[in-house]
């Protein structure tokens, strides 16, 4: 068994089975077995399937949120309205797009048609779990594919729920198929399976640089969602007091354990110091607790070996030069779980460690720069390219800014999250795209058949 530990108190909240290869043998051949009638059922069929376990889901929203909040550490109002929300939205989603999708079309005297891609492989991580795990899932049971799901050994939990409402609702046996277990297992068994013809991974780059080699063995189709180091711009003509805070509490969200979060505030030199002083504040603002009180904004990391790595970052930025003006330590009040305070570094330069390396914590880097042109290339000088802002009082240069942000998503002064539109990144930060249409083309093969 693998204990699950509570990211606040430490303490052993649930356990599950540690799985092994032949595990994963036996869930692909279930996938197998299924994957011919899932595959040929309609689409209202499907539709109708997603919209059953989108509220399966809705109805167990307060025990997700509960179980991520202990897990993960997120706070409990961020978790019901994020962590258990997201999932029933974007599974709903995939409902509704299913009905409105033309599967079919004519090309001169071809009928072009796209079909399942087949049974798939889906490893999912810790920070965003549930959504993560419906992200892929959803999607690829619309495209008629059936799935193995590894989710990841530090937040289970959330999808033993899922599991639990797809055997209240009578999903088919083999249509999803969950193995607990390790990456270094559970993970390279479903990449390098002979039977498994899609891999979807959403973790770190060395990790998926691992699956995208193990799946070339047998050419699967890949799909990474990888790292990411986005950076906020915010220029000259920018309402800092709104552009600012809200930058900094972006780089907050979920205690920094976002992929996308803006984790580089770029600013104007002149400004820098206005920008500090306002991002001193936001973060100080966040109320640090125990996620499952509704006051809390700010919970601990996953755990102690995330919390040793964000802490080895925040020293390496010490030593490097960058200025601490928030945070940086451990608080105070909590002798359990594995807090780190929100931290804020100025006079970053773009060569620093933790200007160039995925933190994954509650750490933000001021960054200032000289010109837009500058803004531009230090926004661009990362391997990755998952997300970004620009925050411009005039909205036209803003969208310029954004097109020159070699970057997967752009908000433009604040944009809202759209569920909908494409999600995924350049560069490093993966291959494919997760979410809207977009996101069930990945799990759609296209044959061409000619008349």
């Amino acid at each position: 068994m693998i204990d699950v530990l509570s990211a606040s108190t430490e303490e052993v909240i649930g356990s599950v089975n540690e799985g092994t290869p032949q595990d994963v043998d036996v869930a692909v051949k279930a996938a197998r077995a299924a994957f011919s009638s899932w595959s040929e059922t309609s689409v209202e069929e499907r539709a109708d399937w997603l919209d059953k376990i989108a509220n399966a889901l809705k109805e167990r929203t307060e025990q997700i949120a509960r179980t991520i909040a202990m897990e993960v550490g997120s706070p409990i109002s961020m978790a019901t309205s994020i962590q258990a929300g997201l999932p029933v939205a974007v599974t709903f989603s995939y409902a509704k797009l299913l009905r409105e999708m033309k599967f079919e079309q004519e090309i001169g005297n071809s009928l072009v048609v796209r079909e399942a891609a087949g049974v798939v492989g889906a490893i999912t991580p810790w920070n965003y779990p549930l959504h993560q795990i419906m992200a892929k899932v959803a999607p690829a049971l619309a495209a008629g594919c059936t799935v193995v799901l590894k989710p990841s050994e530090l937040a289970p939990l959330n999808a033993m729920l899922l599991a639990e409402a797809c055997i209240a609702i009578g999903l088919p046996p083999g249509v999803l198929n969950i193995v607990n277990g390790y990456g270094p297992v559970v993970g390279e068994a479903i990449a390098s399976h002979a039977d498994v013809d899609m891999v979807s991974f959403t973790g770190s780059v060395r990790a998926g640089k691992r699956v995208a080699a193990l799946a070339a063995e047998t050419i699967k189709r890949v799909t990474l969602e990888l790292g990411g180091k986005s950076a906020c711009v915010i220029l000259d003509d920018a309402p800092f007091e709104k552009a600012v805070p809200s930058g900094a509490r972006n780089a907050m969200l979920n205690s920094g354990q976002t992929c996308s979060a803006w984790t580089r505030m770029l600013v104007p030199r002149g400004r820098q110091q206005e920008a500090m002083d306002l991002a001193a504040a936001a973060v100080n603002g966040l109320k640090i607790g125990d996620p499952l009180d509704a006051a809390t904004r700010l919970g601990p990391l996953i755990s102690a070996a995330q919390r040793e790595r964000v802490e080895g970052y925040i020293a390496k930025g010490k030593s490097e030069g960058a200025k601490l003006i928030a945070g940086g330590g451990r608080p105070a009040a909590f002798s359990k779980g594995y807090f780190v305070e929100p931290t804020v570094f100025a006079d970053v330069k773009s060569k620093m460690t933790i200007a160039q390396e995925e933190i994954f914590g509650p750490v933000l880097s001021i960054l200032p720069y000289d010109s837009e042109d500058e803004a531009i290339e230090i926004a661009n000088d990362t391997i990755y390219g998952l997300a970004g802002g620009v925050w411009s009082g005039d909205p036209e240069r803003a969208m310029k800014v954004a097109r020159k942000m070699r970057t997967g998503q752009v908000d433009v002064n604040g944009g809202r999250y759209n569920p909908l539109a494409p999600f995924g990144g350049y560069k490093q930060s993966g291959i494919g795209r997760e979410l809207g249409v977009f996101g069930l083309e990945e799990y759609l093969q296209v044959k061409s058949i000619a008349r």
